[in-house]
């Protein structure tokens, strides 16, 4: 089996949640972690992602924040299962906020920027209702102080396109309690692959 841990904006394959997972599944022959770097582009991080996916056996995809919105995405194309960590739910919107005072481009990492052309990639990228929803669950917390909890709440719950959302109260962005969830996030990752 394999996981793809998929890493929020202006982090790393470096990321605390990334590492937990390797060290959690180090011991366990059967499941690889993969923790590619998503500082690009947003078509490019697709591309990429795509390309590795197509390339591996048994996939199951762990996004946190931005790297939530692309599991969203890729949950879409691939039907592959996957656990989102307080995800973002209109990125570009977000970005636009919080970098309204900073002229664009906006220096990420020394090999990258990002400009207009990829919010509005992420944009045209967002699915209005998500798609193979029996395949995701959703952790969320309600002291995120980054996103709005609720959004992604009723987004990944809403009609017929349901997936499983666990809210805690308290917590934060970065979900520091993780470790705690690998567990029961990997069980219902497999029971998708069975």
């Amino acid at each position: 089996m394999n996981i793809i841990y998929l890493h929020g904006f202006q982090s790393s394959a470096l990321s605390i949640k990334g590492q937990q997972l390797k060290q959690y599944f180090a011991e366990n022959t059967a499941v690889t972690v993969h923790l590619p770097d998503l500082n690009q582009a947003p078509s490019q991080v697709m591309q990429q992602m795509s390309g590795l996916i197509e390339s591996l056996e048994d996939v199951m995809l762990v996004g946190s924040s931005l790297g939530g919105f692309y599991a969203t995405q890729l949950v879409a194309k691939y039907g592959v299962p996957a656990v989102l960590i307080n995800p973002a739910m209109r990125p570009w919107q977000l970005f636009r906020q919080l970098f309204a005072e900073v002229e664009m481009p906006y220096q990420v990492t020394p090999n990258w920027s990002l400009d207009d052309t990829q919010l509005d990639q992420l944009a045209q990228m967002a699915l209005p209702f998500v798609q193979d929803a029996d395949k995701i669950l959703v952790l969320l917390q309600q002291g995120d102080e980054v996103l709005d909890y609720r959004e992604a709440q009723r987004y990944y719950s809403a009609g017929l396109h349901r997936a499983l959302v666990i809210t805690d109260s308290q917590g934060n962005h970065a979900m520091e309690n993780f470790v705690e969830k690998i567990p029961m996030s990997f069980r219902f990752l497999s029971d998708c692959i069975k």
